[in-house]
């Protein structure tokens, strides 16, 4: 075989092979986009539907997609490295899960808040004659979202023939705080024994606001942990900032060798492990 002919052969293969390579990425990176979709919606669907947020999952699945996209350009564009540009694609792939458990976070600490005063509107109707139903239906219609919600989908339940007990039980599984665990125990003692649940429900809202001002005091007490984890966190990526700016040469290392990519990852790991460890000295369970 002359030289020419075994180039040409050599040639063929490497562009079979780079096709083939090309046709099994394509092929793989399709089933996983598909399977990653189906599992973003079906997720998606169900994180909306417990906000009350009837919305297309797949318009969301669009956007999370739009913004990885965007950010691993961006990072790309301005840093220059590959690598740390899908490090913030993976990253952004992450975000909606932390917004979903802020907001849900959030939600379940303002209705904690609402709580107390919900219970003493119910006790003010009870005690004025009114039934649970009629005094829950009053709720509802004076009160705000969440817990206006929250109290419409038990009477929801109850029109289509749900027990009060599993109404409940669904509100209990629905919100998990101790405050709303602590309001159904006290009403299914009270249905159970026949005491009155006028004062049941009374009783239960100054034990809950009590437990909301003690937790109010100890917020307002850790606040300064909290500010130093904030610090703590980003005091190593302003520092690495100001010296890229400084001595781009230097810091070039960092960003574009294996070395640096291994001290990336070394900080990224002590960051997370010190942000940890100060937010649980910090995290004081009542």
């Amino acid at each position: 075989m002359s030289p020419a002919q075994f180039m040409l052969v050599l040639t063929l293969v490497v562009a079979v092979s780079a096709g083939l390579l090309t046709w099994l990425f394509i092929d793989v990176g399709s089933v996983t986009m598909a399977r990653y979709r189906e599992s973003f919606t079906k997720r998606a669907r169900f994180q909306a539907q417990e906000f009350f947020l009837f919305v297309d999952p797949s318009r969301l699945f669009l956007i999370n997609i739009v913004i990885m996209g965007a950010g691993g350009i961006v990072t790309w564009v301005v840093t220059g490295s590959v690598l740390l540009a899908c490090a913030v694609v993976v990253l952004l792939g992450f975000m909606p899960r932390l917004l979903y458990l802020n907001m849900r976070r959030r939600r379940l600490r303002k209705f904690e808040e609402q709580l107390p005063d919900a219970l003493m509107m119910l006790c003010g109707a009870l005690r004025a004659g009114v039934g649970f139903s009629s005094a829950t239906q009053q709720l509802v219609a004076e009160a705000q979202a969440p817990l206006k919600q929250e109290f419409s989908l038990v009477l929801r339940e109850q029109r289509l023939g749900v027990t009060l007990e599993q109404s409940l039980s669904n509100l209990s599984r629905r919100v998990p705080t101790q405050s709303t665990i602590l309001v159904v125990s006290a009403m299914r003692i009270a249905n159970e024994t026949g005491g009155g649940l006028a004062e049941t429900l009374e009783r239960t809202s100054h034990t809950i606001r009590s437990r909301l001002q003690m937790e109010g005091k100890i917020a307002a007490l850790t606040a300064q942990g909290k500010l130093q984890a904030w610090v703590v966190g980003m005091l190593p990526l302003v520092l690495m900032l100001i010296l890229d700016h400084m001595e781009p040469d230097a810091m070039a290392l960092m960003w574009h060798t294996r070395l640096g990519w291994g001290t990336l990852a070394v900080i990224g790991l002590l960051e997370v492990m010190g942000v940890y460890v100060i937010r649980k000295i910090i995290a004081i369970d009542i």
